[in-house]
């Protein structure tokens, strides 16, 4: 392992380089969906976490727990949810409190992906830029390990079309470390939904689930 976040047991077992002897053990480490304020549909997609999660134990030798757990910034536990994943169509607001916490918490150790379900884009670009106002969102090139962690993938892949807009991977970098991972324009999150739901075919879904499997591969292993 190459981080060692300051962060709560049993994570930090796992991520300060104890990975095999937490594997070992039933789970490690819980996924968690971050609640927010402003209107947004935080809780949108709900059938694509659990199914990132079966495909992460199906395919790796991630510990990963069965159960997505819901954190707001301010909760008491954040800081034992190194992982955060947020989603939503809406607006998203922050108080001032909330972005220094989060602020601190990603300077921590911690992680945010966000991946726009088509709505969140302009109140999200506001918020980060806010939060680390030296440091803007820039697009990663295809060459960046987040694609290539697990799946070796091409690049973002393209789920939904949102205008006819291409699929960017974009990312916050504090200290040399990417702190947030923004998947803008393609919709990771539908695609990684019960097939039923978007009706968007086992092709995408699978690339949705490569994505989302190589983005907590990279977590363990920037």
């Amino acid at each position: 392992m190459k981080r060692c976040l300051r962060f709560a047991l049993p994570t930090i077992l796992l991520i300060c380089g104890l990975f095999g002897q937490v594997a070992a053990q039933q789970c490690g480490f819980t996924l968690a969906r971050l609640k927010y304020g402003g209107g947004g549909d935080w809780y949108a997609n709900p059938s694509s976490l659990p199914n990132l999660i079966k495909a992460v134990k199906q395919r790796t030798l991630i510990p990963v727990c069965d159960t997505v757990a819901v954190v707001s910034i301010t909760d008491k536990d954040l800081f034992h949810h190194p992982f955060l994943y947020m989603t939503g169509h809406g607006d998203i607001r922050l108080t001032n409190a909330e972005k220094m916490r989060l602020r601190k918490f990603l300077i921590g150790g911690g992680f945010l992906w966000a991946d726009d379900n088509y709505g969140l884009d302009q109140s999200l670009r506001r918020e980060l830029a806010s939060i680390f106002p030296e440091n803007p969102l820039t697009e990663l090139p295809s060459s960046h390990p987040v694609y290539t962690s697990f799946y070796k993938l091409p690049g973002l892949p393209k789920i939904h079309e949102h205008d006819s807009k291409p699929a960017q991977g974009m990312g916050i970098f504090f200290e040399g470390r990417m702190v947030v991972f923004y998947s803008y324009s393609s919709d990771i999150g539908d695609g990684m939904e019960d097939l039923h739901v978007h009706n968007d075919g086992q092709e995408l879904h699978e690339l949705a689930l490569r994505m989302g499997v190589n983005v907590i591969s990279w977590f363990f292993n920037p």
